[in-house]
């Protein structure tokens, strides 16, 4: 059974940072593309970054570009995402999930049905 393990939200003020991690076990987690979404209230869940199974690609939302970075490191199962000059809006649970097998292309990364395993989220706060 896969399982992942977000942390690393909080509270910070608007221009801070802040570096989630999402922690994977069961399956082979190096096969795997991971992403990252969040949701905010009232709102739907939405794509924030993506990366591939050896981090030779990453994809990214428009409104995270120059702000996020997505990396992983295989040999801890681990998918990390820093998140630099906050903005209030930022203010969301963030979510990592496992892609499914198949082709990663920017189109296909940004919908959830391509998702099977989904962590339980973590909580972002950005003062202003």
């Amino acid at each position: 059974q896969v399982q992942l393990v977000e942390s690393g939200g909080g509270l910070v003020q608007a221009g801070g940072s802040l570096r989630l991690s999402c922690a994977a076990s069961g399956g082979t987690f190096s096969s795997y593309g991971m992403a990252w979404f969040r949701q905010a209230p009232g709102k739907e869940r939405e794509f924030v970054a993506a990366i591939n199974w050896s981090s030779s690609r990453t994809y990214y939302a428009d409104f995270v570009k120059g702000r996020f970075t997505i990396s992983r490191d295989n040999a801890k199962n681990t998918v990390y995402l820093q998140m630099n000059s906050l903005k209030p809006e930022d203010t969301a649970v963030y979510y990592c999930a496992r892609k499914t097998h198949g082709v990663l292309t920017l189109e296909v990364v940004r919908n959830r049905q391509q998702y099977d395993y989904w962590g339980q989220g973590t909580q972002v706060t950005v003062s202003s």
